[in-house]
């Protein structure tokens, strides 16, 4: 018997509309969700080897009245790669850029609000340091200090040497590690934290549909060294005042007195704690991102 299919019937009720077009020169799908004119409220950016799945659950729970959009990052779901970063350059600076001009190219403004999980937090806020003018942003279990000294830091070296591994062996042996269901499945076990069990089954069969879905073993090797050579700190001076961070109490990348540090750096930002959830927010608690998240896109409106 099929597992509960978490958030799909509202969903279902959102109008969604598949786009693609070359950004900066890369072939780069994206998602309209709710109207398809007007001013766009949100730009949700995902994390390290998933795609626009993964954010899916913020827009069924923030309803089908804003404007939002999601595209898949450049190297997964349906995008392009990106050109590796040269020697001696940032590895995180090309991903800022597309960012940057994907924003152009969908015709946001200064009051679209962009929000990065995970990943796509170092994303978001090496873009406002590339010069990206939006007046606000959202980070949702933010990068905000290494990950090799996170608390689990020994996993995330076990990572490092798994994501070396893919990078000597031969391309097919390669790919073959890289999309292991089985290390796949330690991964998605270690970052749930749910007690429930339909929803533990979900976020399995999740991360087993997309966790896999990169455009090579380059674009993965190229991403990771980027997620663990840069976080959040490193551009916290460049990211706007009205900056919200939605974090969680047993996130095993980042811990929370390290999101708290962030917080103290940001002269108004707003720090919203998740209780007895990890690097999954998205999953685990996208009710309570919902309402932190419209209350904050309400507050914008009101300055």
């Amino acid at each position: 018997m099929p597992g509960k299919d978490f958030f799909a019937r509202e969903l279902d009720a959102i109008p969604t509309h598949a786009h693609r077009e070359s950004v900066g020169g890369i072939g780069t799908a994206w998602w309209n969700y709710g109207p398809t004119t007007g001013p766009i409220d949100l730009i949700l950016v995902h994390g390290f080897r998933g795609d626009h799945h993964g954010l899916e659950p913020f827009v069924a729970k923030l309803g089908r009245h804003l404007r939002i959009v999601i595209p898949d990052l450049p190297g997964f779901g349906d995008t392009d790669a990106l050109q590796p970063a040269p020697a001696g350059e940032s590895r995180i600076r090309p991903y800022a850029l597309w960012l940057q001009e994907f924003l152009h190219c969908v015709g946001a403004d200064k009051r679209t609000t962009v929000l990065g999980h995970s990943f796509g937090s170092i994303v978001v806020s090496a873009a406002f340091h590339e010069g990206l003018a939006q007046d606000r942003c959202i980070l949702v279990n933010p990068i905000a200090a290494n990950a090799l000294r996170g608390p689990r830091g020994i996993m995330t070296r076990l990572a490092v040497l798994y994501y070396q591994a893919s990078a000597v062996l031969p391309e097919r042996a390669g790919q073959a590690l890289l999309r292991n269901r089985a290390i796949v499945r330690i991964m998605s076990a270690t970052m749930a934290k749910t007690r429930d069990r339909d929803l533990r089954r979900w976020i399995h069969g999740q991360h087993d549909s997309y966790f896999s879905s990169f455009a090579n073993r380059d674009s993965v090797l190229e991403a990771f060294k980027a997620s663990v050579q840069h976080d959040v700190s490193e551009f916290a001076s460049s990211l706007p005042p009205h900056t919200m961070l939605i974090v969680a109490d047993r996130d095993d990348i980042t811990a929370l007195p390290k999101q708290r540090e962030l917080a103290a750096r940001l002269t108004k930002a707003r720090l919203e704690v998740v209780p007895n959830v990890g690097h999954l927010v998205h999953y685990e608690a996208p009710e309570f991102a919902a309402i932190v998240i419209a209350d904050f896109l309400a507050a914008r409106g009101r300055k």
